[in-house]
């Protein structure tokens, strides 16, 4: 069994990526690795999902400011949905953008892409996107896109992942200023 430390190095790349780069897995092990995973996290894990306190008022704020908001994901869209309908935050997104269930849409740069396409079949304000994460895939995923990024240090990341980011926010209090006027 991983560390800790390790198993929470699999959270925020595409999980075929970890299985492979982290485990050693073979292409057909990590899609087997893959459904055993998703049928456990369904039934297990997407109920006992932990929100961040503080999250839930730095959504609504940005919610009831009127500016769009959108979930880029590298969980696949139903799930990362159920966690945010636990939580009873769905209400406070615009956007739902996650990977694709095959996973050929996982980087996250490609999930940031699907978000803003979404964005754009609506009509929403794009002139001043900002991405908030926690891994270095957060930053880099949003840079391909011209997007800068505020890395959050209460995440699952390490300080050293935050390279590239504009900004860095210790709490979620201190979103507030750097998103709203």
């Amino acid at each position: 069994m991983p560390s800790q430390d390790e198993l929470v190095a699999y959270v925020g790349p595409p999980i075929l990526d970890s299985f492979r780069d982290r485990a050693g897995m073979t292409a057909v092990e990590a899609a087997q690795a893959l459904a055993i995973y998703r049928r456990h996290y369904l039934e297990h894990g997407v109920h006992n999902s932990p929100i961040f306190d503080g999250i839930p008022r730095v959504l609504r704020s940005i919610f009831e400011s009127k500016v769009p908001l959108a979930l880029a994901t590298s969980k696949p869209e139903f799930p990362a949905a159920v966690v945010l309908d636990n939580a009873n935050l769905t209400q406070y997104f615009t956007v739902i953008a996650g990977s694709s269930i095959d996973e050929i849409r996982s980087a996250k740069k490609h999930v940031i892409e699907e978000a803003l396409t979404r964005f754009r079949m609506i009509g929403a304000d794009l002139s001043n996107p900002v991405m908030v994460g926690d891994r270095l895939h957060d930053v880099e995923g949003a840079a391909a896109h011209g997007i800068p990024t505020i890395f959050v240090e209460w995440g699952y990341g390490h300080v050293s992942e935050q390279t590239g980011a504009f900004d860095v926010a210790r709490h979620p209090d201190d979103l507030m200023p750097l998103l709203l006027p």
